[in-house]
């Protein structure tokens, strides 16, 4: 989709009235008020161009509405590129000149509520429709401007659809059914673009629905399909420096919420004490996400990331293996993320270990390690 003509743009922009946004009828009546316009078939074009204009991603906005593609990234005017699950691909789109990609970059920050200028070079935000945004200017940009944006998915994938599609094996099914039925603690692991999202989006349709959700996060990503889901979202400081609201203030108001289950979208920092001291206080059946290279080394992170609350490591250790009972780990191969290994988290003499008990390559049977018989025979009475 090329960009609307900047002038005809400018005049529909005059005419249309207040600063909310307009509807199609409307857009159509300040099209038509240009005189430019002939014809049902052209008028449908523009009123969709100028919509995308006005208040989507311009030219970026079909991309965004493609229902395989995850990510846009914009590196210049004539290099975009989209994930569709098989790795980056260019896009054959062109978004004019750097001025123009600048412009695309700080609507949409003004979009997000946040600001992008000379002083505030860089952005973190979330869209309208729940797209995350990332974006960076000059001078911490050479080429003038580069976006990120993240597709918010609109729907929870099932695990019978996880099966499916190659992302679970079969035999695993039932297992992390009996996991979420029994109210383990679960870590989600994986490195960026593996389906953590996904994973624990659909592990979360499985909890009853009687029971109560709290999900905290950065940005909202996920939709559970599930009745009783309340989202609570981080703020950044607005541009007085006020206004913050991190993930650690959230957790603890989550646990004064009467939660039946605390998500925690994605740890990432010091708020992962106060999701360790959550799931040691009767919080059972908590999950979170977490960034590792594969299971074994999450202990690791988490020690990373508590050290950034002033936790030693003993402290970690003790914390996290009364915390948590189950790291699952994904992996992925081109266009396929699956479940590459079960964890089952233990604390040996002092140090926290996880021992994965079963993996999967994506392709073959899965298969148990050692400690398989009697991890399955500690969650099989449910």
């Amino acid at each position: 989709m090329s960009p609307i003509d900047d002038g005809l743009l400018a005049e529909v922009r005059g005419r249309l009235v207040g600063g909310t946004t307009a509807d199609d009828s409307e857009l159509r009546a300040a099209l038509r008020g240009t005189g430019r316009v002939l014809g049902s078939d052209a008028l449908t074009d523009l009123t969709r161009r100028a919509r995308a204009e006005l208040y989507g991603a311009g030219p970026l906005q079909p991309l965004l509405e493609d229902p395989d593609v995850t990510d846009v990234l914009v590196n210049s005017p004539a290099e975009v590129w989209v994930d569709r699950g098989a790795g980056l691909e260019r896009a054959p789109v062109h978004l004019g000149s750097v001025a123009q990609v600048r412009a695309l970059a700080v609507r949409l920050a003004a979009a997000g509520g946040q600001r992008l200028d000379d002083a505030s070079p860089l952005v973190d935000a979330r869209l309208p429709d729940g797209t995350r945004l990332h974006a960076a200017i000059a001078p911490v940009c050479e080429s003038g401007a580069v976006i990120s944006l993240r597709v918010l998915r609109s729907r929870a994938f099932t695990l019978d659809e996880l099966v499916d599609s190659g992302g679970l094996p079969a035999p695993w099914g039932p297992v992390l059914r009996r996991l979420v039925a029994a109210r383990a603690n679960m870590l989600v692991s994986g490195g960026t673009g593996t389906g953590k999202t996904t994973l624990l989006a659909a592990l979360l349709s499985l909890v009853p629905g009687h029971e109560r959700v709290v999900c905290v996060e950065e940005a909202r990503e996920l939709v559970p399909d599930h009745p009783h889901v309340v989202p609570l979202t981080a703020r950044r400081p607005n541009v007085e420096g006020a206004g913050a609201v991190d993930l650690a203030d959230l957790v603890r108001n989550a646990l004064r919420m009467r939660p039946d289950r605390i998500v925690l979208g994605e740890c990432r920092g010091a708020e992962v004490r106060e999701v360790l001291m959550a799931l040691n206080t009767g919080h059972d059946g908590g999950l979170a996400t977490i960034h590792a290279n594969s299971a074994s080394v999450v202990p690791a992170r988490l020690e990373a990331l508590a050290a950034l609350a002033g936790m030693t490591r003993e402290a970690v250790a003790a914390q996290a293996a009364g915390a948590l009972d189950v790291v699952l780990h994904l992996r992925r191969s081109g266009r396929v993320r699956y479940l590459a290994e079960i964890g089952a988290v233990r604390d040996v003499r002092g140090e926290l270990v996880v021992e994965p008990v079963a993996t999967w390559d994506g392709v073959r049977e899965p298969v148990a390690a050692e400690g398989w018989d009697a991890f399955a025979d500690r969650w099989s009475g449910v």
